[in-house]
């Protein structure tokens, strides 16, 4: 299979985490009436439970080197995540930026029900420890970094220096969205080469901002909507027209958990080479679909030669620059 060669620097600068995913065959629906949530006190009994590694921005990290990329990670970890960054440098993944703290790895918590809706609680503690996570080395190589979910001041301070160094910056706020502050918000999106977010980051992204989603969306060059089971929209200040970008359907439903990441690897992938936008969606859909097919965010494994391959029967062609 041949490749085009295009070697943009991607730095991933996001959480690191030990999940404890979770699940159950009911809906929340059933246990949360809305007239109560005053006085919410809900016990569920779960179905299964899943220790597993994780973290946003080891998750898109470990995506990406299965596609053959070389990603630099920038995070912190505790003592405890050792075996963890062996395990993602074997992968292929840069951990030579991660940083060693003494607090614990970051864990998240999730409960997913049976229509796919999710309740997490995350405990941040190495991830607080952030003050040396920085884009200077890389300020002069014209890299793609990407701002995912992690402790907040290191996210503010790594879109001034975006702005600043005029970085290539893929803003992916993601659930931070409700804990980040309007200024730092409105900072990420004005920074923004690529804005990408669900539907309900970005209703709150608007009513944040006080900024209406017609707004934010004519502010950033290219915005991408991920839309759950119906795929994915591309619009921004240089799309023409949306872009609806189908899904590739999974062998099968596992847990969904870590979809939205491996989408961003097989979008980055893309768009560092230079690739029009929607088969950079598109290869995102189908990567997508295999952390789906997996318990977890990182217990697919796949090759580029079989995402291709999946990418060709979805969509009717190999994606650009990939030929079996």
């Amino acid at each position: 299979m041949g490749t085009m060669a295009a070697r943009t620097p991607i730095i991933i600068s996001g959480s690191i985490a030990i999940d404890r995913i979770m699940s159950f065959s009911g809906r929340y629906v059933d246990y949360i009436h809305p007239e109560n949530l005053d006085s919410l006190s809900v016990s569920i009994f779960l179905d299964k439970y899943t220790t597993t590694y994780g973290g946003v921005g080891a998750n898109i990290a470990y995506s990406l080197a299965m596609l053959g990329e070389s990603p630099i990670l920038l995070g912190s970890v505790g003592p405890d995540g050792a075996d963890y960054m062996t395990r993602l440098a074997e992968q292929g993944v840069n951990v030579r930026y991660v940083h060693p703290s003494l607090l614990p790895t970051a864990t998240f918590n999730v409960i997913t029900d049976a229509s796919e809706n999710q309740v997490g609680g995350f405990y941040p503690g190495a991830m607080s420890d952030s003050s040396s996570l920085s884009f200077e080395s890389w300020k002069a190589k014209n890299p793609i970094v990407v701002v995912s979910p992690h402790d907040p001041a290191a996210m503010r301070r790594q879109v001034k220096q975006a702005k600043r160094w005029k970085l290539r910056l893929l803003y992916d706020v993601g659930q931070q969205v409700s804990n980040l502050p309007s200024e730092d918000l409105v900072a990420g999106i004005e920074a923004a080469e690529v804005l990408i977010v669900n539907e309900y980051e970005m209703m709150a992204l608007a009513e944040k901002t006080g900024r209406s989603v017609a707004a934010i969306k004519a502010l950033v060059p290219v915005v991408i909507t991920t839309l759950s089971r119906d795929g994915s929209v591309i619009e921004g200040t240089v799309v023409g027209s949306p872009m609806n970008v189908g899904v590739v359907k999974p062998q099968r439903v596992a847990d969904p958990t870590g979809a939205g990441d491996a989408y961003r690897a097989g979008f980055l992938y893309g768009y560092a080479r230079g690739w029009e936008l929607l088969p950079c969606a598109q290869l995102g859909a189908a990567c997508a679909t295999y952390a789906i097919e997996h318990p977890g965010t990182q217990g697919h494994v796949f090759t580029l030669e079989a995402v291709a391959e999946r990418y060709a029967k979805a969509f009717g062609a190999p994606p650009p620059g990939l030929t079996a």
